[in-house]
This record gives structure tokens, C-alpha cells and sequence, in this order.
């Protein structure tokens, strides 16, 4: 089960919010209800570069914070998606299975996807020319976005990493023989999220996406694709909130002064 967890939040455009205490899995939680946009987020990226792996919050829990968003799993057991209120756990073998909600996470992004707008995508286009073509189509570089894509790919090439055993590596120790797959002419979907570059050390600045094949059956995180026909749906999410595990949790043990964007950008390529 999840372990303890402590909630930072932090609004950078307020609407009306509500906040009570709920207990979960023998923690406390933050709960709230809010008309606006909200990214939350379990953990930080830098924590998980240096191998703070264990779950800390249960599926059951997480889907109350939002049901659309990515992740991983406990022990870094494979690439977590969710969307249409299901999430999928990717693992090693490159196969998609379904989350129970006792599964736990050290780590995930999650919102309630709300359509802003969105744009057909252009035959041919690939992953670093998406990102280019998205960048100067948002209105700013300075919120979060949720971000959705639909379509039918030539090619989908992804990751997804093994469990691992204690003590943990680093994530860039853990990533170094990860499995990788490849897929022609696939539909699918894409999840992720677009985080602004004054996050680099919470989560992942830029474009951070997984994929999961139409019939659900295979997927993982993206590292390149190219577009045959698809269209991308976009969420402006001007909110973010965090929680953070507690002293029971290695997150407490680790060293987070030091910058890991060298890292970041060697782990996502």
C-alpha cells in the first residue's frame, strides 16, 4: 500500500479552490475541488534520478487527483499511461496491462484532461519536429499542458524499464540496458505532458510522452515516432499541486542540490 504522503501546493492561477483532510492507506491527504486546471504530481524527477523507487500512493488514491497523466510503479516496474479513466501499466516486455488500485507509484503526473483545443498534425512529421510545431503554436512556454495525440503512426519507437531490486540504481544506471520496441503503421494514443523549463528539477521540462496501441495490447515511453495521420488535443493546465512522500521514504535520505538536467536529457533520448 502507499506509503505516508505530505501535499505542497502551489496555484499559480487560483480559482475557487476547496481543501478538507481525507485519510488514505493510514495517511493524510490533501483533497480539493477546483473549476480550474490542475497538474498533480507525486514525487519530483530528481528524486527518481537518484533511485527513489518505492510506491507511495495507491492507484485508488491517484485517480481521485485526475485519471489522465503518465508515471511509473513501484520498484520502476515499466511506463504508466492513463486516460478515459483507465490506467496501463507498460512493462519490460513491452505488453500493456491493466492497474488495480492497490498497485502503487513513486512517481506520476495526472489531471483531468479538459479540452482547450486542437490541431491535425501534419503527414510525415516526427517527434522532434512535433515538439518544434507545438512550441510555436502554445500561447506560452511558462504553464503546464496536458497534451493528447490520436492517429495512425509509420513508426512508434518506445522504452520501458524492469523492476529493480535494492538497493536501487540511479535511473540512468537503471535505463542503460532498457528493452526497447518498435512498431509500424500503429494507431494508438499518446499521453503526457509539455512542463515549463522552470520545473527542471520536479519534473521533466518539455515534451514528456508515453503511447499505448489502439488495442491496448503493447506501448511504452516515446522515444521517437513519425506521424501518418493524427490529431493532437491540448489541455492548458495554469495550476500544479505536489505531493511528497514523508520520512519514511528514502526521499528524505537523498541529496536534491544537485542539478540533474544532464541526466534528464540523456534518459528521455
Amino acid at each position: 500500500m502507499g506509503k505516508i504522503l505530505k501535499s505542497f501546493l502551489l496555484i499559480i492561477i487560483i480559482p475557487i479552490i476547496v481543501i478538507s483532510l481525507v485519510s488514505c492507506t493510514g495517511s493524510y491527504l490533501w483533497k480539493y475541488t477546483t473549476k480550474g486546471e490542475t497538474l498533480v504530481q507525486v514525487s519530483t524527477i530528481d528524486a527518481l534520478l537518484n533511485g527513489v523507487y518505492d510506491g507511495v500512493i495507491d492507484f485508488k488514491t491517484l485517480k481521485g487527483y485526475g485519471d489522465f497523466g503518465i508515471g511509473t510503479f513501484d520498484r520502476l516496474d515499466g511506463e504508466m499511461i492513463g486516460y478515459d479513466n483507465k490506467f496501463y501499466q507498460i512493462k519490460a516486455d513491452g505488453k500493456a496491462y491493466q492497474v488495480s488500485g492497490e498497485m502503487t507509484s513513486p512517481f506520476a503526473s495526472v489531471t483531468f484532461f479538459d479540452l482547450d483545443s486542437k490541431i491535425k498534425l501534419t503527414d510525415g512529421m516526427d517527434f522532434k519536429k512535433l515538439q518544434e510545431y507545438l512550441d510555436s503554436e502554445l500561447p506560452t512556454d511558462n504553464i503546464f499542458y496536458a497534451v493528447k495525440i490520436e492517429g495512425i503512426f509509420t513508426y512508434m519507437k518506445t522504452r520501458s524499464v524492469p523492476a529493480q531490486q535494492k538497493p536501487y540504481p540511479s535511473l540512468t544506471e537503471a535505463t542503460k540496458n532498457q528493452p526497447e520496441f518498435e512498431f509500424n503503421e500503429v494507431s494508438g494514443t499518446v499521453v503526457g505532458f509539455h512542463c515549463p523549463p522552470y520545473v527542471s528539477a520536479i519534473n521533466v521540462p518539455g515534451y514528456h510522452l508515453h503511447f499505448i496501441d489502439e488495442s491496448k495490447n503493447a506501448g511504452g515511453h516515446i522515444l521517437d515516432f513519425k506521424i501518418k495521420e493524427a490529431t493532437v488535443y491540448i489541455d492548458e493546465t495554469s495550476q500544479f499541486m505536489m505531493l511528497l512522500p514523508n520520512s519514511e521514504s528514502d526521499f528524505y535520505k537523498i541529496d536534491l542540490n544537485q542539478d540533474k538536467q544532464t541526466e534528464i536529457e540523456e534518459i528521455e533520448k
